[in-house]
């Protein structure tokens, strides 16, 4: 699955349904992608936020208990399948099969002992023993044999059919192990889709807080002129190593903007697109202005842009370091900016470019820059599409979960559980500029 699969449509439906985003169930596979015709809002509020964490929780608690109903089976299932006193049919069954082999095993040393025996036998015949005699113990020697070589067959069947009967004992405790085992990750999921609806639901509060003791004009407006363009950005990051490039911000416009910042977020999943893997990635930025290199912080805005006067345009470097542990998936850069001016008034690109890329294992080829372009991704509230067009020439999609390239219930669950996983992204992105710009 594409990282535009999920992350896209996070982004397209983090601000009309958050609930359903964290609904990863089979209910959602069949849900009709409503979305495109709901109107579209500009951003979530925060009783939808709070619908999404109940909904969290929800799904958070029916996995505890999923889970503590799974471990007392379990328990219960290892009894039944215990060798010493198991009710299991593949447990007595292995207990028949190993008792059957310890006989066997038995037998055969007895039939062997008579082999030694009679050949003793023989061999103690005085030298005038008479022909019968002789005859008699040649005889018994080779009755002996023959015995000794059935009951050598007999305890090699007998040792293969408990072989057999203990192998199926042991899958079927593994099996039972590996569905407490999905029990105990779907735990591990719920608890990582309930610790992102409640991180942004956080996040847009104080957002929402400091909106209003921050309020000095009017509300903020779109500006098409404001721009950022990314450079050297390739389409495939390898674990371990890092990756310089740039971004111009450009005042495309007439107006003098007093402060410009310049947005920049990454986000990336593993191959199965359920597993944020951000905490692997560090970013880092420098200016003219503050040429050392600084660590981008929590709100991903770089403040190192400054003032712009009509026209002008604003370079700001960047480095994306992986640590050497990254897991390979798939990730995506996002980049905007906003400006703000003394007299209160105040705004920014109301779209943000999208930048896609594969993350590959330590060791890998690195990717390349050349023509890799960006999507722009429309802000909630405009058009209600997903990007138009790919870096990696993946075709463009809507917010339809049936332009996803499979309709099983399969891909879309996935595609639920990995857009709920990052719904915390996505969310908090429009909390953090709800109050600046839109």
């Amino acid at each position: 699955m594409k990282i535009r699969r999920v992350l896209a449509t996070a982004v397209a439906l983090a601000v009309t349904t958050p609930a359903a985003l964290l609904s990863v169930s089979p209910a959602y596979a069949d849900a009709k992608p409503a979305a495109q015709t709901q109107e579209k809002q500009s951003k979530p509020s925060i009783e939808e936020l709070e619908e999404a964490v109940a909904e969290a929780q929800k799904a958070y608690d029916k996995a505890v208990e999923a889970e503590a109903a799974g471990r007392v089976e379990l328990d219960k299932t290892f009894a039944d399948l215990s060798e010493v006193d198991g009710t299991h049919p593949l447990a007595l069954a292995s207990a028949a099969a190993n008792k059957a082999a310890k006989d066997a095993a038995a037998a055969k040393t007895a039939a062997d002992q008579a082999v030694t025996d009679a050949q003793a036998a023989l061999d103690a015949l005085p030298e005038d023993a008479t022909e019968e005699q002789k005859a008699a113990a040649a005889t018994a020697l080779s009755e002996a044999q023959a015995t000794a070589a059935t009951a050598a067959t007999t305890k090699t069947a007998a040792d293969t059919a408990a072989a057999e009967a203990g192998k199926k004992l042991t899958d079927a405790r593994i099996a039972a192990t590996r569905a407490y085992g999905m029990l105990q990750k779907a735990v591990e999921d719920a608890l990582a889709v309930k610790a992102a609806a409640d991180a942004a639901l956080a996040k847009a509060i104080k957002e929402a807080e400091e909106g209003e003791e921050g309020e000095e004009g009017g509300d903020c407006e779109p500006e098409l002129d404001l721009t950022s363009k990314v450079t050297g950005l390739p389409d495939k990051l390898v674990a371990g190593t890092s990756t310089d490039f740039s971004l111009r911000v450009t005042n495309g416009s007439d107006r003098h903007m007093d402060e410009v910042l310049a947005f920049v977020s990454v986000h990336a999943t593993d191959k199965s697109g359920l597993k944020d893997t951000g905490k692997f990635f560090r970013l880092q930025w420098s200016t003219k202005s503050a040429p050392k290199w600084q660590n981008a912080d929590a709100d991903d805005y770089i403040d190192g842009v400054g003032a712009l006067k009509p026209g002008a345009h604003a370079d700001v470097k960047l480095r994306l370091t992986l640590d050497k542990a990254t897991p390979a998936g798939n990730g995506v850069a996002f980049f905007a900016a906003d400006f703000f001016n003394e007299d209160g008034s105040c705004g920014g690109a109301p779209d943000l470019d999208m930048y896609e890329f594969d993350v590959k294992a330590a060791g890998s080829k690195p990717g390349k820059t050349e023509d890799v372009k960006p999507s722009a991704t429309p802000r909630p509230g405009n058009t209600g599409t997903t990007p138009q067009g790919s870096a990696s020439g993946t075709p463009a999609t809507t917010g339809s979960l049936a332009a996803t390239g499979s309709s099983s219930a399969t891909t879309s669950i996935a595609l639920a559980g990995g857009a709920a996983v990052l719904l915390g992204a996505a969310a908090v992105f429009v909390a953090r500029r709800r109050k600046r710009c839109f």
